[in-house]
C-alpha cells in the first residue's frame, strides 16, 4: 500500500459525510472512544483549545493556531473539511501531516479500523489526536465537524470550549430550529471550563446560558467583554483597535481576514486566548499582531473573503448557509464594481428554499457541480435559482465557470466564488497570484 492507495481506501471504504451526506454520520462516540483507546487514549496526552459552532469556528481555529504558533508554541490543528488535501485537516505549526504518517497509521490501524467500521471523520479525529500526542504539542486547537455534543472531537477534556455562532444549518441532523442547534452545540461545555460564546442571539443564549450553569462553567460572551473599534478596511485585511470593556485601548492591529463577519470572530478568538493565559500561555501584543495579520502564511487558511487578483477583483468565499450568505452579500454590495459574476454550486442536500433567497438578482450567474457525489445537478440549480430572479449558464465543472465568468469580466467587475466550500475547492488557486499578506 503507498499514499494513495491509503486515501483510496480512507475515502472509499468508510462512510464520508462530504461525500455521502447525513448516512455518514454517526450518533454516538462510542466508535471514537474504542479506536482511541487501542490508541493508548492519545486525547488525554495533550491540552486543547476546543471550537464549536456554525459560521466562524473554521476562521477561530486558523487565528488562535496562528497567534499561538507566533508566541512560541508547538501548536497542533485540527480542522475540517479540507479543500485540496486530506493533509491539511491534521497539521503541526501550520504544516500539514505528511503522507508517510498518513500511511503509516492506515497499514498500522487497518485491522482496527475494519472490526470497528467507523466513519471517515472518526478516524480522522482518531488519527489527529495521535498525531498530537506524538508530536508532543503544547496545545491543540480542534475545530468540531457539524455538531458539538455527539462530534467525535467531544472526547477531548479542552482549557477553553468556544461556541462562535448558531445558524441555519444541517438541520436534518442538529434539528429544525436555532435552540435546537444550540443544543447540540453546547454539548462540547465541559463541567468547570470556561466557555467562550461568540454571538448572543436570543434563540440561543438561554441554552448556552443553562447548559454553562448546569456544568457549573464559567460563561463569557465575547460581545460584552471585548470591545473593538475604529474598524479600516485595507486592501488586504483590516485594521482596528480593541480593549477589555472598561480597560484601555490597544494599539491597531491589522487582520488578514476582511470579511465583515470576521470582526465577531475577533472578539471570540481574543477572549479565548485570553482565557488561555490562565493556563500558562501568555498573549504577547506582538505575537497577537504576527499572527492575526500572516494567518494565512503559518496555518495555510484559504477560501475565506479570499482576494485572488484585482482586476477584474476576484473574491472566493466559503459561505453556504443563510446566516453567512446574508453577511457576505452585504459586504460585496459595499465593495466599488460594476457588474457582480457569481460562480456558484452546492450539494443535493442543501435546502435551497432558504439559501436561494440570500442571493442577488443583479448578478450574472455560473452554475457548475461541484465534483463530489453529492453534487447537486447545475441544471436543476439553474431552474431552482430562475425561481427567484437569479439567471445563468450552466458549466461542465467550477473551473470552467470561473473561466467564462473571468472572461466576461471587464476590469471593473467583480467575480465571486461562493455557496458550497466543494465549489470553493475547486478553484485553481495555484493560476492566481496571492495577495500580500507581509507586515509592512
Amino acid at each position: 500500500m503507498d499514499y494513495a492507495a491509503a486515501l483510496d481506501y480512507l475515502y472509499q471504504m468508510l462512510p464520508m459525510y462530504q461525500r455521502q451526506g447525513p448516512m455518514a454520520y454517526k450518533k454516538d462516540l462510542t466508535n471514537t472512544l474504542e479506536l482511541t483507546k487501542a490508541l493508548g487514549r492519545p486525547q488525554h496526552r495533550f491540552p486543547s483549545l476546543h471550537i464549536a459552532g456554525t459560521n466562524g469556528k473554521g476562521s477561530v481555529a486558523h487565528l488562535c493556531a496562528s497567534v499561538l504558533q507566533a508566541s512560541g508554541y508547538k501548536i497542533g490543528l485540527y480542522t475540517s473539511p479540507h479543500l485540496k488535501d486530506f493533509r491539511e485537516r491534521i497539521r503541526l505549526n501550520g504544516v500539514p501531516i505528511s503522507e508517510t504518517e498518513v500511511l503509516e497509521f492506515v497499514k498500522e490501524h487497518r485491522a482496527l479500523i475494519t472490526r470497528i467500521e467507523p466513519s471517515f471523520f472518526e478516524v480522522t479525529v482518531a488519527m489527529a489526536f495521535d498525531r498530537f500526542a506524538v508530536w508532543d504539542v503544547d496545545l491543540a486547537v480542534v475545530e468540531t465537524g457539524l455538531g458539538g455534543r455527539l462530534d467525535s472531537t467531544n472526547i477531548l477534556h479542552p482549557l477553553v470550549s468556544v461556541i462562535t455562532s448558531i445558524g441555519h444549518d444541517h438541520q436534518a441532523l442538529l434539528g429544525p430550529d436555532l435552540s435546537s442547534i444550540a443544543r447540540e452545540k453546547a454539548g462540547i461545555i465541559k463541567p468547570g471550563v470556561p466557555v467562550v460564546i461568540g454571538e448572543l442571539r436570543p434563540e440561543t443564549f438561554p441554552v448556552f446560558a443553562q447548559v454553562a450553569e448546569q456544568n457549573q462553567a464559567p460563561l463569557y460572551l465575547a460581545p460584552e467583554t471585548i470591545v473593538l473599534s475604529d474598524f479600516e478596511e485595507l486592501p488586504d485585511g483590516l485594521q482596528f483597535y480593541w480593549q477589555m470593556a472598561g480597560g484601555k485601548w490597544s494599539a491597531p492591529l491589522r487582520s488578514a481576514l476582511a470579511g465583515d463577519y470576521q470582526r465577531s470572530n475577533l472578539r471570540t478568538v481574543i477572549q479565548a486566548l485570553l482565557l488561555l493565559e490562565e493556563h500558562g500561555f501568555p498573549l504577547r501584543e506582538d505575537a497577537l499582531a504576527d499572527g492575526l495579520w500572516n494567518v494565512r502564511q503559518r496555518t495555510g487558511f484559504r477560501g475565506r473573503w479570499d482576494v485572488l487578483q484585482r482586476q477584474p477583483c476576484l473574491i472566493v468565499d466559503g459561505a453556504h448557509n443563510p446566516e453567512g450568505l446574508q453577511v457576505l452579500f452585504a459586504q460585496v454590495q459595499r465593495m466599488p464594481h460594476q457588474h457582480l459574476h457569481i460562480v456558484t454550486g452546492t450539494v443535493n442536500d442543501k435546502d435551497l428554499a432558504e439559501v436561494l433567497p440570500c442571493f442577488p438578482v443583479q448578478a450574472r450567474y455560473y452554475f457548475a457541480r461541484p465534483d463530489i457525489p453529492r453534487g447537486l445537478s447545475a441544471l436543476q440549480l439553474q431552474e431552482q435559482a430562475a425561481n427567484y430572479g437569479l439567471q445563468g449558464s450552466v458549466y461542465a465543472s467550477v473551473a470552467d465557470a470561473l473561466q467564462q465568468a473571468l472572461q466576461s469580466a471587464q476590469s471593473d467587475d467583480l467575480v465571486l466564488v461562493c455557496g458550497s466550500l466543494f465549489v470553493v475547492a475547486e478553484v485553481p488557486y495555484e493560476q492566481f497570484e496571492p495577495t500580500p499578506d507581509s507586515i509592512p
